[in-house]
């Protein structure tokens, strides 16, 4: 008998969640108020403090939710540098694909949403960056790494060498969006920039 009755709060959870999302990405931490959420949830205000009992919980926990978005990057990074017989056909595979995935409309705002309240929220933005753009680091410095070993790159400190490479990749179009808000990307564009960032990377780190 009691099944259905945490179906039922699961919903509600997700109901809340994905209504919490829209509107701290909307109004940002400050403009967005709990009655807000519960309207457009569907769910009482009784209901929403059952399972976030204050603000700045709901907050953490939509920033923790994307941990399954950058799962995705991750096996995006992994999978495309695997077991590649040449590095840059491999490469700018790969810089299409991330740059493309990085520079989605809503991990923009939810990276704006995160950075404009690092210092309120210290933790959260820590734990955001580490279980994010850290992993995926971590996962290109390894390939970089068994690429290195192989004789195909060469490249001293692996985790240096993932910096330098999405630094190139991400410089221009994640720059422009932050400072401007504007959150749209020319496909063209981006596919220019990841091939000048393969370009640039090998340049300094193809083995002779």
């Amino acid at each position: 008998m009691e099944q259905p009755a945490e179906k039922r709060s699961d919903r509600k959870r997700r109901l809340i969640l994905e209504a919490a999302s829209t509107v701290f990405l909307d109004r940002g931490y400050n403009g967005t108020t709990m009655d807000e959420v519960a309207t457009l949830a569907g769910v009482s205000k009784p209901t929403l403090y059952r399972h976030f009992t204050d603000k700045e919980r709901l907050y953490a926990a939509i920033i923790q939710l994307t941990a399954d978005d950058v799962d995705k990057v991750i096996q995006l990074v992994a999978g495309s540098l695997a077991d590649a017989s040449h590095p840059r056909e491999a490469l700018q595979g790969l810089a299409r694909k991330l740059v493309t995935a990085l520079m989605q409309p809503e991990l923009l705002r939810l990276r704006r949403l995160v950075i404009a309240n690092a210092e309120r929220f210290p933790e959260v933005a820590r734990a955001w960056f580490a279980q994010g753009f850290e992993r995926v680091l971590a996962t290109l410095a390894a390939s970089f790494e068994r690429y290195a070993q192989r004789g195909l790159l060469k490249v001293d400190d692996p985790l240096l060498a993932a910096n330098h490479f999405t630094g190139l990749l991400l410089w221009i179009p994640l720059n422009r969006a932050m400072f401007t808000g504007d959150h749209a990307s020319d496909p063209a564009e981006l596919e220019r920039y990841a091939n000048a960032a393969v370009d640039a990377f090998l340049s300094g780190y193809a083995s002779r």
